[in-house]
């Protein structure tokens, strides 16, 4: 088993939030910054982060939406200890509750249609397919070894509300999977976002907000560039992510 006794303190939106990391294990990606940015939400809703690893888009909702509540499942017992410690880090025990359990069992960590929204930031790679992790943390992170886009989809869709929404960020590569199994399983895809690296680059992400129940209709928003060019600064949309 790895030994976790090495972190690195980091921090966002200018030190107002701190994430405590793993030095060898998990770490937090621009992945979820854009998922932490990319939903808007309603005073008091409630939110859960299926996967939530360290905490850390919990950590960005909780900062940008001041009223709402959040729940993160994660499976692995250290990124568990470590969202917690990372919740009491930065003094939101009483808005951000952090769950141990396997979204592939989830009704027996949550009960059913309780949340207005879910955000998932989930492992993304068939398993064997492009680099795999050396650190077990990463490759269960990052690698559908303990949880396939459908099961994904299916946790979402036990825990929402009637009309409830739910937004993921995947590789663009798999978009069409993603939105077979969201139309599959009653999520109907409402808003869709690619990200590029820079103008002219291929499409890396794609950011996804459905809602349970809806109506077939969906929104493409403007193309979202990390970069202004390559290996340039930061464009001003993602720039505007990381402002406090």
């Amino acid at each position: 088993m790895p030994r976790h006794d090495e972190y690195t303190d980091d921090s966002l939106f200018e030190g107002r939030i701190r994430c405590m990391q793993h030095d060898s294990g998990y770490r937090f990606s621009l992945d979820a910054v854009l998922l932490g940015n990319f939903i808007s939400v309603r005073p008091g809703e409630r939110i859960l982060d299926l996967g939530c690893g360290n905490g850390i888009v919990a950590l960005i909702l909780a900062y940008r939406w001041p009223s709402c509540h959040l729940t993160g499942l994660e499976i692995q017992p250290d990124l568990v200890t470590l969202a917690r410690e990372n919740v009491m880090l930065n003094n939101w025990q009483e808005r951000i509750g952090i769950v141990q359990g396997d979204m592939r069992q989830i009704e027996k960590s949550m009960e059913a249609g309780q949340f207005d929204w879910v955000v998932s930031n989930p492992p993304y790679r068939k398993t064997g397919t492009g680099r795999v992790n050396i650190e077990p943390e990463q490759l269960v992170a990052r690698h559908e070894i303990m949880a396939d886009v459908a099961s994904v989809v299916k946790a979402a869709v036990w825990t929402l509300k009637y009309k409830g929404r739910a937004a993921f960020i995947y590789p663009a590569v798999r978009g069409a999977a993603v939105l077979y199994e969201l139309k599959k399983q009653g999520l109907e895809p409402k808003k869709m976002q690619t990200v590029y690296s820079y103008p002219g680059s291929p499409a890396t992400l794609l950011l996804i907000e459905s809602v349970k129940g809806g109506g077939e209709e969906l929104e493409i928003l403007p193309p979202f560039y990390v970069y202004r060019a390559p290996a340039g600064e930061y464009s001003p949309e993602m720039a505007a992510c990381y402002r406090a």
